[in-house]
C-alpha cells in the first residue's frame, strides 16, 4: 500500500512538473532563442537553435533605437511602478488594518466596495475624462494613480487577512501605555506587516512594470512610451523584426524576472501566512 501511494505521488508530482515545464518554461526559452537569431531566422518561428547566436547584439540595437528610446522607457516604468507601489503601500495598509480591526456596518460596505474592484473591470474612457478634468492626462502622475486604483484592492485584501493573524492585546497594550492610535499603526502594526507588503511590492511591480494596455490608453506620446509599448517599435503591417521584437521581450521582462526570483519565498509566506491564519 504504501509503495503504491508513493508510486502515485511521484507520478502526480512529474505530471506538474511536466505541466509547468510545458506552460512556463518552453515559452521561455523559444523567446530566448528566437531573440538570438538573425531576422531570417526569426521570421521562420522554428525552435530550433540559431546558427549564428547573436543575442547581445539585439539586445544593443533595441536599447539603442530610436535615440535609446528603451533606455527612457525603462526610466519612466521604473517611476510609474515606483511611485504607485510607495502610494498602494502607505493607503493599503491604512485600510486593512481599519477594516479589519473594526466589525462595523460601515466597514462592511467598505470592505463590500474594496472586493468589488477585483471583480468590476475598469472603464477607461470614463477615466480618460476624469484625467483631463484634473489635468493630469498624459503625465507618468496620472498613470501612477490608474495603477493604484487598479491593484489597491488586490493589496487590501492580502493586507487584510495577515491583519487578522496579529494578536489584538497587541493594540490594547500600545494603547494603555499611551500610543495614539497613529502610532499603534506605525510602531506596532506596520512592522509585523511586511511579509504581506512583500508579497504585495512583488506581485503589483510585476503587473505594473509589465502593464501594456494601462499606457496604451492612459499614457499617450512618445515621450511617455513606457517598456512594454517599445514593442511597437519593431513590429508593423508589412515587416515586422521578430528578433527584435522578442529580443524587446526579454529586454523588459528580465527585471521583473529576477525580483521574482530572489523573493520568491517571501512571496509565498505572505499569501499563505494570510490565508492560513486569517
Amino acid at each position: 500500500m504504501n509503495v503504491s501511494r508513493r508510486t502515485s505521488a511521484v507520478l502526480a508530482d512529474s505530471a506538474t512538473l511536466l505541466v509547468a515545464v510545458i506552460i512556463y518554461v518552453i515559452p521561455f526559452v523559444f523567446v530566448f532563442l528566437t531573440a538570438a537569431k538573425t531576422p531570417a531566422e526569426a521570421g521562420l518561428f522554428q525552435f530550433n537553435l540559431p546558427d549564428h547566436f547573436q543575442l547581445l547584439k539585439n539586445i544593443r540595437e533595441v536599447v539603442t533605437f530610436g535615440d535609446n528610446k528603451m533606455l527612457r522607457a525603462l526610466w519612466n516604468s521604473t517611476i510609474i511602478t515606483a511611485g504607485s507601489i510607495v502610494i498602494m503601500i502607505a493607503l493599503a495598509s491604512l485600510v486593512a488594518v481599519v477594516l479589519q480591526r473594526r466589525s462595523d456596518r460601515v466597514a462592511s460596505i467598505a470592505g463590500a466596495i474594496m472586493l468589488a474592484g477585483l471583480i468590476i473591470p475598469p472603464a477607461v474612457v470614463p477615466t480618460v475624462f476624469l484625467l483631463q478634468r484634473l489635468g493630469l492626462f498624459t503625465t507618468l502622475l496620472s498613470m501612477i494613480l490608474v495603477d493604484v486604483a487598479f491593484n489597491i484592492p488586490f493589496a487590501i485584501l492580502i493586507l487584510r487577512a495577515f491583519v487578522g493573524t496579529i494578536p489584538r492585546e497587541l493594540d490594547e497594550a500600545a494603547i494603555v501605555e499611551g500610543a495614539s492610535p497613529l502610532r499603534v499603526f506605525s510602531s506596532v502594526l506596520f512592522p509585523l506587516l511586511q511579509p504581506a507588503i512583500m508579497t504585495v511590492v512583488i506581485t503589483a511591480t510585476v503587473a505594473i512594470f509589465n502593464d501594456f494596455v494601462g499606457p496604451l490608453y492612459f499614457l499617450p506620446g512618445a515621450n511617455n512610451v513606457t517598456a512594454p509599448l517599445t514593442l511597437f517599435s519593431f513590429m508593423s503591417q508589412f515587416n515586422s523584426q521578430w528578433n527584435l521584437v522578442f529580443a524587446d521581450v526579454v529586454v523588459v521582462t528580465i527585471l521583473p524576472l529576477i525580483a521574482f526570483v530572489f523573493f520568491q519565498k517571501q512571496l509565498v509566506s505572505g499569501i499563505t501566512s494570510g490565508a492560513i491564519k486569517g
